[in-house]
């Protein structure tokens, strides 16, 4: 899920060209709908920018997650709940959104099962 960052007034920006494969730019603009393709790279690029910096906040609770499943970090992750870094072969939960996408989670993000869950089992 992209977190788009504070609007900044287009005249406070910089012209930068970047070039992309036509098939890569129509199917931003696909994406984008009434947003606009610039405007959605922006946001994909801020996002990036605060994962890899450190500075990511967490936009979900427990209640966006439908599902949870045991997994194992092939790469280091970050919890999309608590914000903590899971290291590589470390022992996490893929969960799955209302809106269909996996996140990662840690152990601890996740409430404990309740008895009910326990005993369908």
């Amino acid at each position: 899920m992209i977190r788009t960052a504070p609007k900044t007034s287009t005249t406070d920006m910089e012209v930068t060209s970047i070039r992309l494969e036509r098939e890569l730019k129509e199917k931003l603009k696909d994406l984008s709908g009434n947003q606009g393709y610039q405007a959605l790279i922006r946001d994909i690029l801020w996002n990036y920018i605060q994962h890899k910096s450190g500075d990511y906040r967490p936009n979900f609770s427990v209640y966006d997650i439908r599902a949870s499943i045991r997994a194992t970090a092939q790469q280091e992750e970050r919890c999309v709940l608590t914000g903590k870094f899971i290291q590589p072969q470390e022992p996490m939960l893929l969960g799955l959104t209302f809106n269909g996408d996996m996140v990662p989670l840690s152990l601890e993000s996740m409430p404990p099962e309740t008895s009910r869950a326990k005993a369908a089992r």
